[in-house]
């Protein structure tokens, strides 16, 4: 069998899979819900809160009316939502909410319009960042079922291929730009995910992952656990999911490095211009000592 599968990968032909292929439909798989604000109404509204296991569903009112809300990190994808309302809540093909600030994974509705109001403004991922870059990822289980490591390994994959992009997982957090933590952080676990982030190296990058690394996911109101990822140590960004896809995945990484490489990448263009006035303003110098008459 095994003999059988290598040849017809040998004999198929070799391609590269775009990147546009891979984030257009980052959500293909994960069960996460897409509502759809302007069928949604206060009976409909009702009814997903109720059913909801995380209360990532809930509903409310305020000066600006009545409003419907979809926190994605605290969603674990079960699919009750779309078997209750198909109508209203559909799953999800593309997820913008990946690599966003912690704010940016909750999305309300105004129910009197249908409207959807703006989350946090999520930048759009653009992988070419990494390019000419080496990005090395420490990934720390803080207490995980060990779904979101399947999905982390298919990044390794020839399909997702992440090291074509500069990326690799590294053994030592002091090796590491980035922090990868999923599960919920168990109090048996804390302490070491506090001294693991303490070895990293500056800019000390941390994504949470998972909506357990979110928010606890299902095991938040655990006495074992210490919650979200966030409740122990600062978090740069966010890639919810239960588990989320290894596209969701690149897609967020793909968000925060760009956040974090532009900034970088800016510091060390000034940095070059500096160098280089200094080198332009020292060869000025020296002709001028060489030929003082020319002055």
């Amino acid at each position: 069998m095994m003999g059988d599968l290598l040849l017809r990968t040998l004999r198929s032909p070799s391609r590269l899979v775009p990147l546009d292929a891979l984030l257009r439909a980052n959500a293909g798989g994960s069960r996460m819900p897409q509502v759809l604000g302007r069928r949604l109404n206060a009976d409909l509204a009702d009814r997903l809160a109720a059913i909801c296991p995380t209360e990532a569903m809930r509903r409310g009112s305020d000066s600006g009316g009545r409003w419907f809300e979809l926190d994605y990190g605290e969603c674990i994808g079960c699919g009750r939502c779309a078997a209750a309302a198909p109508e209203a809540v559909l799953p999800a093909v593309h997820l913008e909410a990946c690599g966003v600030r912690r704010e940016g994974l909750v999305h309300r509705w105004n129910l009197d319009t249908g409207a959807e109001i703006p989350p946090q403004a999520a930048e759009p991922p653009r992988l070419d960042r990494w390019l000419g870059r080496a990005v090395n990822i420490r990934q720390l289980d803080a207490g995980s079922c060990n779904g979101c490591e399947a999905e982390i390994a298919a990044l390794t994959n020839p399909y997702y291929d992440l090291e074509r992009w500069g990326a690799h997982f590294v053994a030592s957090p002091k090796h590491a730009d980035l922090l990868l933590v999923t599960g919920p952080v168990t109090r048996n676990m804390a302490e070491a995910v506090r001294q693991t982030y303490a070895a990293l190296p500056a800019p000390k990058l941390v994504v949470a992952v998972g909506a357990c690394g979110c928010s606890g996911g299902v095991f938040a109101a655990s006495p074992a656990v210490a919650g979200g990822v966030d409740q122990v140590i600062p978090v740069d960004a966010y890639i919810p999911g239960c588990p989320p896809t290894p596209a969701m995945l690149l897609a967020g990484l793909a968000a925060v490095l760009r956040r974090r490489l532009g900034r970088r990448g800016a510091d060390r263009v000034s940095a070059e211009a500096v160098k280089a006035r200094s080198a332009t303003a020292g060869a000025g110098s020296v002709a001028s000592r060489a030929n003082p008459q020319s002055s």
